[in-house]
């Protein structure tokens, strides 16, 4: 119910909760689940939380962990919907929507930063910079769909770190 802003937004949220406080998984685990969550299709926040859910609890974990991620939003959304077509125009929740995006972007931020430095810690600054840069510039120079950039990062990973265990 927090993660105005959709899937994305709700990234540092799921992984304050499942790496920090219940100790679920290691950041190194949870950046890959992000990273290959982000090369599948459909919606990011669903595929995380069925997959923690999994790793957790199986499959029986996997489905209340899919409900739990779909019903917060699906039963506010059926209870305000109303609310929200009569304000929608309004000037306040503009605004509101205004200072709530640079919010997002500010957590977005400090994931990445926790992602690159527990990167850097396990793999080393060579290949971490290898596959930023290249990632950077696949991304935004030469405007390679993101499935491609993710699917050769984990080619890269594959072949030459495949030896490096879990930190």
């Amino acid at each position: 119910m927090l993660g105005y802003g959709g899937g994305p937004a709700t990234i540092p949220l799921l992984e304050r909760e499942v790496v920090d406080h219940y100790g679920w998984q290691t950041t190194a685990e949870f950046s890959e689940m992000v990273a290959l969550g982000n090369g599948l299709p459909g919606p990011i926040a669903t595929k995380l939380g069925a997959y923690v859910g999994y790793d957790v609890g199986g499959i029986t974990g996997s489905l209340i962990a899919l409900f739990a991620t779909i019903a917060p939003s699906l039963i506010m959304m059926i209870a305000l919907l109303g609310l929200l077509m009569k304000y929608k125009d309004s000037p306040k929740v503009k605004a509101m929507t205004q200072i709530i995006r640079p919010t997002i972007a500010i957590l977005l931020a400090v994931m990445t930063y926790d992602f690159f430095f527990h990167s850097y810690e396990q793999v080393g600054w060579i290949h971490t910079s290898i596959i930023g840069v290249l990632g950077f510039f696949s991304l935004e120079k030469w405007r390679i769909s993101p499935v491609y950039v993710v699917l050769g990062a984990l080619i890269y990973g594959a072949v030459f770190l495949g030896g490096v265990s879990p930190g």
